[in-house]
């Protein structure tokens, strides 16, 4: 799948290489193109230097914690959780540091792929979305290329899916 002739390029952050490369075989095979970062701090490097469209995030990761990787790229793209805690507490925690969506280890790739498709039409991300800025009065704009929204000139700070409830009013 392409965006602007780009291809749309999902990171896995897994530790596990045989779920890690089982989740890659499905995301190429649907056309889009994958990495896999085997920790959470090689997972942000790779993210900072590298723009991802979608992010699949494993929990229980070595270096740092899925949570903390969540926290840190949250507003840059959409984040699924892929983890074996299926604990009511562990899953309101991955969606409170951000995540978009949350599966439970052992999932069904047919399952993950369809999660895959539609965050990435929930964020506008797998279709051209408008790059001009939003005004909203004197004090209000949003910026729905860079997914920043500033108040009197100073960013706020907002979860993905409150950008995008935000952006769509």
């Amino acid at each position: 799948m392409t965006r602007d002739g780009e291809d749309m390029r999902i990171l896995i952050v897994e530790d596990e290489r045989a779920i890690a490369e089982v989740e890659k075989a499905y995301i190429e095979r649907d056309g889009y193109s994958a990495e896999i970062a085997a920790d959470g701090l090689e997972g942000i490097g790779k993210f900072r230097e590298k723009q991802f469209d979608l992010v699949i995030l494993d929990l229980m990761l070595p270096g740092m914690s899925g949570i903390d990787v969540c926290r840190e790229i949250r507003r840059s793209a959409p984040i699924i959780m892929v983890t074996a805690k299926s604990g009511e507490d562990d899953i309101v925690a991955g969606l409170d540091a951000g995540a978009d969506d949350y599966i439970v280890k052992p999932f069904s790739p047919r399952i993950l792929m369809a999660r895959i498709r539609a965050n990435l039409r929930k964020s506008g991300t797998a279709e051209d979305s408008a790059s001009e800025l939003i005004r909203v009065g004197d004090a209000l704009v949003i910026d729905p290329q860079n997914l920043t929204v500033k108040k009197n000139g100073e960013e706020v700070s907002l979860t993905r899916n409150e950008f995008m409830i935000l952006s769509k009013m």
